[in-house]
């Protein structure tokens, strides 16, 4: 698969929503691709990766969340960032537990919007740099995503300063140590950190 770094491909069956996405990343340099259906995106994604994918929780045929599964998003070298309406709130959690990078709330800001994209792509970038190389009882249970928040969460961050580092929302981050919480077994961050410094340990 060709890398295309100065794309974004915005995949949203609204036209409102890709004339606004489209002027606003224009105008910051990206070269934008829109689709209004998920097929013919699935299509272009397997082809060529861009620096971003807007993704719409809602889409007519495949839905945002098969789309996700259809592109193994949790190990798709660009972040996805999941477009939802306020009512959509479980489905963004289902988006993300399926590898969406994280999810952005309409009405959105054309601010917030840049500079999560930013450090959307800053943080996946950083990731392909380095391997995390955690290990104790159960690291094969987590998707790469998860060991990263559980890397924060050990390190003492809280879920604002380790969506900081990630890139994601705080709401994003507690989506991911509940379902960090719920695989290795532990009641709270405490009992998280003793699983993974007691690596030596037999489990």
């Amino acid at each position: 698969m060709k890398a295309n770094a100065d794309a974004i491909y915005i995949v949203d069956d609204d036209a409102a929503v890709r004339d606004a996405l489209s002027v606003l990343f224009n105008m910051e340099g990206f070269i934008v691709e829109t689709f209004t259906d998920g097929d013919a995106f699935v299509q272009s994604a397997s082809k060529a990766v861009p620096a971003c994918i807007m993704l719409d929780v809602h889409m007519p045929g495949r839905s945002g969340i098969e789309i996700l599964k259809a592109l193994n998003a949790e190990n798709y070298p660009a972040p996805i960032f999941i477009i939802s309406g306020q009512g959509d709130i479980p489905l963004a959690v289902e988006a993300i537990r399926n590898g969406a990078h994280d999810f952005i709330e309409k009405p959105f800001s054309a601010e917030s919007v840049l500079e999560r994209v930013r450090e959307g792509i800053n943080a996946m970038k950083q990731r392909q740099s380095s391997d995390g190389g955690m290990q104790f009882d159960g690291v094969d249970l987590l998707t790469r995503r998860e060991l990263e928040v559980l890397k924060e969460i050990t390190d003492g961050a809280s879920n604002k300063e380790a969506g900081r580092t990630l890139g994601i929302s705080p709401r994003t981050v507690e989506v991911h140590r509940a379902r960090i919480m719920e695989k290795l077994g532990a009641r709270n961050a405490a009992e998280l950190v003793r699983i993974v410094l007691g690596h030596g340990a037999s489990g």
